[in-house]
Formats: structure tokens, sequence, C-alpha cells
């Protein structure tokens, strides 16, 4: 079992410590690398109040609404785990997404600004073959904020609370592909593809592109991740 280490820090006065706990340890697991190893992530109740600065109770509370949220799960007499989704579900989410961001790239087209348009030109126009061999991690967080900007932009807010559900899922299944074979590669000239067609306003074209785009992540998974299994 790993218990990796969450990065928080001690809570301020202000709003409820439930609320302040809760926005703090859902922010942590956002943050951890839920597939990048092979062993569930255990989180130590004792060590998080003491990070946190809080008694056990506003933990708990906290604790409680993730896991109703269905980020963690509690076994008793083995501890706390963040939730780690199987092979078979991590595609279906994916697949899931896929319509959703399709879509949003479909709205991004009717709604977004030239200036939106050109914030992703910006993230990806600096990265040449060589650099992006050099800076796959760096290239990660890119991607996934390259996702977030157009469920954003899309300007439905509906879309945005779906993908929000699956965001903490989705930006590790991501960032633990993303090193693997050409996959790097292959994610920035499909990513140009889509603000292509995102820049010559074609709906069809980017809401096509978009959504194989994350299909293909769904497939990737589906034959190259056996350490999901």
């Amino acid at each position: 079992m790993n218990r990796e280490r969450f990065s928080v820090e001690p809570l301020e006065q202000g709003m409820s410590f439930k609320a302040k706990a809760y926005q703090a340890l859902r922010q942590a697991i956002t943050q951890m690398n839920i597939y990048g190893q092979s062993s569930e992530i255990r989180l130590d109740e004792r060590r998080l109040c003491e990070a946190l600065g809080v008694s056990r109770t506003p933990v708990r509370e906290a604790m409680a609404l993730l896991e109703q949220e269905g980020f963690i799960r509690s076994q008793p007499r083995r501890g706390i785990f963040v939730v780690r989704k199987t092979k078979a579900e991590l595609v279906e989410m994916i697949t899931v997404c896929a319509a959703l961001e399709g879509m949003a790239a479909r709205l991004f087209v009717e709604n977004a600004t030239t200036d939106k348009l050109e914030l992703l030109h910006a993230a990806f126009d600096k990265y040449t073959k060589a650099e992006l061999a050099e800076h796959v991690a760096e290239y990660s967080d890119a991607n996934i904020v390259f996702h977030q900007s157009i469920v954003q932009a899309s300007g439905s807010a509906l879309i945005s609370d779906l993908t929000d559900r699956f965001f903490i899922h989705m930006r590790a299944i991501r960032r633990a592909t993303m090193g693997i074979g050409d996959r790097a590669d292959q994610s920035i000239h499909e990513h140009r593809d889509i603000i292509e067609a995102l820049a010559a306003r074609d709906a069809d074209l980017a809401e096509r592109r978009v959504r194989e785009h994350t299909l293909g992540l769904a497939q990737y998974v589906e034959r190259h991740c056996a350490f999901l299994d």
C-alpha cells in the first residue's frame, strides 16, 4: 500500500473547517498520481489532521463527503483509500468525456473569443519535437489545461460540471499515459489539428477532431495499459 504524502497547508480561520478541509483534500487528491503506480494510495487520517492543523472531526466530515462523491473509499480494518478505477471503468469514462468534450468544441466555435484561441496557440507553439521529448511532464500539464480550456470557453456550465466529476481520473490517466511510447508526439499533432479547426470556426470538424482525439485515449488505455488490470 502506498501512503502518498498530501501537499496541504494548515487551514485559516473564516469558512468552516469542514469546508476548508474538503477543499484542501479534494485539491490534494486531484494532484495525486493515481495511475502512476501499481498499488493503491492509502490516506493516513492522523497525518492529515496534523498537516491541516485541525482536529479529526472536520477531516472525517470532509472524508465522508469525498466518499459520497466517489473520490475515496473506506474499508473496515484496512483504512481509507483513493478510488482507483479499473481499465473498463476508465475506458467508459473516457468515452463519455469524448462526447462531452466534442460538444464543448462545437460550442467553443460558437462562443469563444479570439483571445481564447490565442491562448491555445501559445500553449503548444513552443514545443518542437526535440523539446517535447525533454519536457513530457510539462507538456502533460499543458495537455490537461488544453482540454479544460475548451470546456470552460464553451460557455456551458453543465458540460463543465459533468466533466469536472471525471477530472481527477481523466487528469491522472492522461498524465500516466503521456510518457508511454509516442503518445506525447501523437497528442501534440492532434492538438494542433484541433486548434486549426477551431481557428477556422468549423464546428463540425472541431467537434469530430476533439471527440476522436479523446476516443484515441480510450483505445490507447485499452491496448497498452495492462498495469490497470
